[in-house]
């Protein structure tokens, strides 16, 4: 099998948000995003480019253009957020995002009629019904495929790192489950989901997608649905691994590391560097430690198992990277990882509401919806 890759402008930067849609009132999933696409939808009734359906009808994903810096790119989703309100504003609906929602059962859901996902479901039966689950994806433009699979093993020794930054999963179903992110452990229940393998070539890759292919697995490439992956399509890497975070603020934080990072490594490979990567063992158990103890967790830094605090390593990563992100315009993006490194992660955020409340999870819906319009508190 031969996958063709995109040509693609080399760190060119492009953003999917998901967000939920809650009742203002109650703070309780509501399933309206066919009438929200509708209400979006063109003179002949196609659906917005750029404001999309998602697996439930509790969901609508927001896809910005490709832009040149991340600032753009989040610029471009404030935009369509103002699109999405406009419509649901008179409703009494708010837009909340975090890895799951706190206290909605996945079984009230209902999935959005499509081809695609009725096979998924059919296949998956309980644990696809589970994916009630909201992340973030940053696409970063790729100029030579043969850059593309060392770039994703690359980014697999900042997994945790990232996966730390952006916990916003700490409640699942009404019950405190004790992670950071209990979205990461989740999505990797589904067959082609989770870590990808660390294959050495395109030629592997390919032999790869073409057993999935020969077995039923899957139909077609973009069925694999790994927590980093290349993206034959747009001619990008995607980075997936991100619970969904709470405030554009952060999307900037966690997209301006990404672009960063990616843009970085391919200097490296241009340069005949190959970027650093870890035993795949080491990368299994960061993802597990980032997702339960989240900016918390001691995380593997290196092949030899040198150990730190992986907030500790966020800081020394944006200075690192500070020459990168001025050149690539998004300092300022990068410096607010610092701000929430000091106000707490996501996770931390929602379980200090809940301690303040009573344990009322209503109470942490409210203040995730209020973060979403007001951004992150820097005061």
């Amino acid at each position: 099998m031969q996958i063709e890759f995109s040509e693609s402008e080399r760190s060119t930067v492009g953003i999917e948000w998901e967000l939920a849609l809650v009742d203002s009132s109650t703070g309780d999933l509501v399933q309206i995003a066919e009438e929200v696409l509708t209400e979006l939808s063109g003179p002949d009734g196609e659906e917005h480019p750029q404001i999309t359906h998602e697996l439930l009808m509790n969901t609508v994903e927001l896809v910005s253009r490709v832009h040149r810096t991340v600032p753009d790119a989040v610029d471009d989703l404030q935009g369509l957020i103002g699109l999405v309100r406009e419509v649901i504003d008179p409703l009494g609906v708010e837009l909340m995002c975090a890895g799951t929602h706190p206290f909605a059962q996945w079984f009230d859901q209902k999935v959005t009629p499509n081809e695609r996902y009725d096979r998924l479901l059919d296949r998956t039966q309980w644990w696809g019904r589970q994916m009630m689950i909201w992340g973030i994806h940053v696409h970063v433009g790729i100029d030579d495929r043969e850059k593309a699979l060392p770039i994703v093993n690359g980014l697999l020794t900042y997994y945790p790192h990232l996966q730390a930054l952006s916990a916003s999963s700490p409640f699942w179903a009404g019950a405190n489950t004790g992670y950071a992110s209990n979205r990461a452990l989740m999505f990797q229940q589904l067959p082609t989901a989770g870590l990808p393998w660390q294959f050495g070539s395109w030629a592997n890759y390919e032999e790869y997608v073409q057993d999935l292919v020969t077995t039923g697995v899957v139909t077609d490439h973009s069925e694999v649905r790994w927590d980093i992956r290349p993206s034959p399509k747009w001619g990008t890497v995607e980075m997936r691994a991100c619970d969904g975070m709470s405030t554009a603020d952060e999307v900037g934080a966690v997209a301006a590391i990404i672009h960063c990072l990616t843009d970085r490594m391919s200097g490296q490979l241009d340069d005949g560097e190959e970027p650093v990567t870890l035993q795949p063992w080491f990368v299994r158990e960061n993802k597990w430690r980032a997702a339960r103890y989240g900016l918390d967790a001691e995380i593997i830094t290196a092949p030899d198992g040198s150990e730190r605090l992986v907030s500790d390593a966020l800081r020394d990563l944006i200075v690192d990277l500070s020459p990168t992100a001025e050149r690539l315009g998004c300092l300022a993006e990068l410096e607010t990882v610092d701000v929430i490194l000091s106000k707490g992660a996501s996770y931390q955020r929602q379980l200090r509401v809940a301690e303040a409340n009573g344990g009322s999870l209503q109470a942490v819906v409210s203040s995730l919806t209020h973060e979403l319009r007001d951004g992150l508190d820097r005061s």
